[in-house]
């Protein structure tokens, strides 16, 4: 079978079985069995984690390579012979295709174990999605033994043409943290208010107070997103609300801007409390660092990509983005560089991520799996 059509293989088949975060135990098993194949070393870490490791005959530094596995709570809308076979289930992220990528490159890589000026570690990640995977595999020593000196990640991007690849120098991603805020008042008849205590009318105030913590005391010039996506409450229409509950999330760069926001959060559902005569529970997660980039690693990263796709292929990103990412968590261990690969070919592969018509031009990852080849041999023996 000739690579190009292994790969894209090797995604479909992720791509119909896909499973949520936690839960990627036949993703983690058919993981398992291509390493056997390749004849690389391999172990389950936690229930569906995976890593596997090529030991290169020339001694040197060891690189990872982190593949994504989970998939998202998304009913496909795809019409395609590799549709997603869970209802409501669906890689509308890329992660079918990172782990196919991830797949290629180390069938390729173990091919050249004779000639590698170090050693391989690939990384086979749960949960990136619930935001909880990458800081279980690294606690589960997925940098360790043999130590890992650097690393790289790869998404696919819909928002770059096929064949190009997408690299940003510095900060890349938000840090994310979640907000879950219960407002509890006292439930009263909806035609006599006074002998209540509406946490309904608390949290609408609470929102709009919220709303220019960005606008009025943060620097305008640091990136800051504050949004509430979900709130629930109420019994009945003619029923005062006793507890209402809101969802929300936080991004950010700076620290002392999460630091503030975050003061100003709680500070401000005491204000609430004391205003309304309600009773505020806030729970407040920092979930995930920003995603920076390690500078000399973007450099080789660019003088590869250049020599591999072609200069006019390469694309440096000027503005970092408010989503978030767990790769974050290795950043914070050991240098590395994230990397975006364009898969835009036609209006079919250009919905964005978490859409339910979310698909990839399947002709970029082969080229992606001998690039990240490329790269990885390249820093091995430069390094």
């Amino acid at each position: 079978m000739a690579f190009e059509q292994e790969v894209v293989l090797m995604r479909r088949y992720i791509h119909k079985n896909p499973e949520l975060g936690g839960n990627e135990y036949n993703t983690a098993k058919f993981i398992e069995s291509k390493l056997k194949e390749f004849k690389i070393n391999y172990k389950r870490l936690g229930n569906t984690g995976v890593i596997g490791t090529i030991i290169g005959l020339k001694s040197g530094k060891t690189i990872a390579l982190r593949a994504d596995m989970d998939a998202l709570p998304i009913n496909e809308c795809n019409n395609v012979g590799y549709k997603s076979r869970k209802d409501g289930i669906m890689h509308a992220c890329g992660h079918d295709a990172h782990m196919a990528i991830m797949l290629g490159a180390a069938k390729l890589l173990q091919q050249k174990q004779n000639e590698l000026g170090g050693n391989i570690r690939f990384i086979f990640q749960p949960g990136e999605e619930i935001s909880d995977g990458a800081k279980e595999m690294i606690k589960k020593n997925a940098l360790k033994n043999p130590a890992v000196d650097f690393i790289l990640g790869t998404h696919v991007s819909p928002w770059l043409k096929s064949g190009k690849i997408g690299l940003k120098f510095g900060a890349m991603m938000a840090a994310v943290d979640e907000l879950k805020i219960e407002i509890i008042g006292e439930i009263a008849h909806g035609a006599y208010p006074h002998c209540g205590k509406d946490a309904l009318v608390a949290a609408s105030a609470f929102i709009s107070m919220v709303q220019c913590i960005v606008s009025r005391e943060t620097d305008p010039l640091e990136p800051a997103v504050v949004t509430f996506g979900k709130i629930e409450g109420g019994d009945a229409f003619n029923v005062i609300c006793k507890k209402v509950t809101l969802g929300g999330t936080v991004r950010t760069f700076n620290e002392k801007t999460r630091s503030l926001i975050k003061t100003s959060i709680l500070k401000k559902l005491k204000g609430i409390e004391a205003s309304y005569g309600v009773k505020c529970v806030a729970y407040y997660n920092d979930i995930g660092s920003p995603l920076v980039n390690t500078p000399w690693i973007t450099e080789a990263c660019v003088r590869t990509a250049k020599e591999f796709y072609g200069k006019d292929n390469v694309e440096i990103l000027e503005k970092p983005s408010m989503g978030g990412e767990d790769f974050s968590e290795y950043l914070r261990i050991v240098p590395g560089n994230f990397i975006y690969i364009g898969t835009s070919k036609d209006k079919h592969t250009s919905y964005p991520w978490h859409h339910g018509k979310f698909n990839v031009d399947e002709t970029t990852l082969p080229k992606a799996a001998r690039y990240i080849t490329y790269a990885v041999c390249e820093l091995l023996k430069n390094n």
